[in-house]
């Protein structure tokens, strides 16, 4: 975590200082921006970093050993690609016969699959590295059995839990949609303004409630409320409802892939300027910004499909944590006692008892 923080916050360094001598503006702004948030919050976070770093740790091991949890998330975001597409023609086709009313529903329809595409990935995660940590025998390998038997109770069995958890949050973020569109209407303009405030916290709510309970979907199979409702008991009889605030991991995450988008930006820049005619003859007067920008988001969406898998597996770690920590023990001793070390230093309180 450490080095991660390094060099997310170095490469952004390393970004502003190559824009403000290229003359690339937009990319020496961002890149300043990214460097002093980036140190800002490692002085603020540096204490809690070797407890971020065991989660982690246990984590990417559990990712290491079924390497197929990767292709698996790659594969649906070729599928969202594919829907987006598929959406955008039925979806103009459709509106322009129908008119905006049927605006909404498309666009619940939309959010809808994406959020099922994401949480299928997560389900399959978190059951594929719960069985991981309860028979490591069983899901050691690529294409391991415990990741083909996940990825089918996601697609199958708990592909209802899935689809009514997301429909939840796809119906908050098609409202957000048509309140944006609302806010060319200058005279609704803070009414407007206090909606998406309320909107926005209504799906963080929810959110965050998925990704705990998507958890337990994926490691016993239960309904979505039941899962919900199950997990959190879990932690509140722990005491734990302080430690699965601590959001360190998903920032760390999300700095990587931007670091990871940073350095792709990078490259797309000197790809752009080594090839600055065909990019000229485009239309573009600027042939060094386009290639940045055209890296930075090709190389962040690609670092958030990997990290989200990581994010997922974090999350499973710190329900199978609290809930067995013995079979933990007895089949990975080593991140065990790294992890019972990490947790009871950051949370002494909490985990005095570990």
């Amino acid at each position: 975590v450490k080095m991660a923080l390094i060099f997310s916050v170095a490469m952004s360094g390393v970004v502003a200082v190559l824009g403000f001598m290229s003359g690339q503006l937009m990319m020496a702004i961002l890149g300043a921006l990214s460097f002093a948030v980036g140190i800002c919050y490692a002085y603020a976070v540096w204490d809690r970093i070797p407890f971020a770093a065991a989660n982690m740790n246990t984590a990417l091991t559990g990712v290491r050993s079924n390497m197929g949890l990767s292709f698996c998330a790659y594969f649906f975001i070729f599928v969202a690609f594919a829907w987006s597409v598929l959406w955008t023609l039925a979806a103009s086709g459709t509106m322009s016969a129908l008119g905006q009313g049927s605006l909404f529903l498309f666009l619940v329809s939309y959010y809808w699959t994406h959020q099922v595409i994401q949480n299928t990935v997560h389900v399959t995660t978190a059951g594929t590295i719960g069985t991981w940590w309860f028979a490591p025998e069983e899901a050691s390998t690529c294409c391991s059995a415990g990741l083909k038997d996940s990825f089918v109770r996601a697609t199958t069995y708990s592909f209802g839990s899935i689809c009514f958890g997301s429909l939840i949050v796809a119906l908050v973020q098609a409202l957000r949609q048509l309140n944006h569109m609302a806010r060319d209407q200058e005279d609704c303009g803070i009414l407007v303004c206090i909606i998406d405030c309320i909107l926005a916290c209504i799906e963080s709510v929810i959110e965050y409630f998925n990704k705990w309970a998507y958890v337990y979907v994926g490691l016993y199979g239960y309904s979505y409320m039941e899962a919900g409702k199950n997990v959190i008991t879990l932690f509140e009889n722990k005491g734990w409802t302080t430690i699965i605030t601590d959001n360190l991991v998903d920032n760390v995450l999300a700095m990587m892939s931007l670091a990871i988008g940073l350095v792709s930006g990078l490259i797309g820049l000197i790809v752009a300027e080594i090839d600055k005619a065909n990019f000229q003859e485009l239309g573009y007067e600027s042939p060094g910004s386009v290639g940045f920008i055209i890296g930075l988001l090709v190389g962040f969406v690609l670092g958030s499909i990997l990290m989200g898998v990581v994010g997922s597996a974090v999350n499973t770690v710190i329900v199978c944590f609290a809930e067995a920590p013995n079979e933990f023990a007895a089949n990975h001793p080593a991140l065990s006692d790294e992890m019972r070390s990490a947790w009871r230093q950051a949370w002494p309180t909490e985990c005095g008892n570990y």
